[in-house]
């Protein structure tokens, strides 16, 4: 058994070739080389925030706990997503997520690795596409 104890892993600002705005990012638990192959992190955006075009190669689930978010899938329309709702993108869907525009937004992400790989970063998020 192991705690982690909280503090152990210090918050980290959100990447800005991955995110647009303001995010911190906390890591909540990491894969463990040959037990683990999953990640999860709590990732809080301010409002207007939001990650890249992204695909996970074994999806990712977000389980929103606080806020206002949106979400999309390419090709599909934006999304309101709120505390409660829990979300599934399938194996590498084209997808992005982040808080609203007026309202923060708070979501645990969890991933798990393929071959080494968790995440393919793409393009950022245009305004124009954000604001549809």
């Amino acid at each position: 058994m192991k705690i982690f104890k909280n503090g152990e892993i210090p918050s980290m600002k959100g990447p800005e070739d991955w995110f647009t705005g303001d995010v911190i990012v906390d890591p909540l638990y990491q894969n463990v080389e040959n037990v683990t192959k999953g990640a999860a992190a709590l990732v809080t955006f301010a409002p207007g925030a939001r990650t890249a075009w992204h695909t996970h190669p074994a999806g990712q689930t977000l389980i929103v706990q606080s806020g206002l978010g949106w979400i999309q899938k390419e090709g599909g329309p934006i999304e309101e997503i709120r505390p409660g709702d829990i979300v599934y993108f399938e194996p590498n869907e084209k997808h992005w997520h982040g808080a609203s525009a007026n309202k923060a937004m708070s979501h645990i992400a969890v991933q798990e690795e393929v071959n080494g790989e968790v995440v393919t970063w793409m393009e950022k998020v245009s305004d124009e596409q954000y604001s549809k």
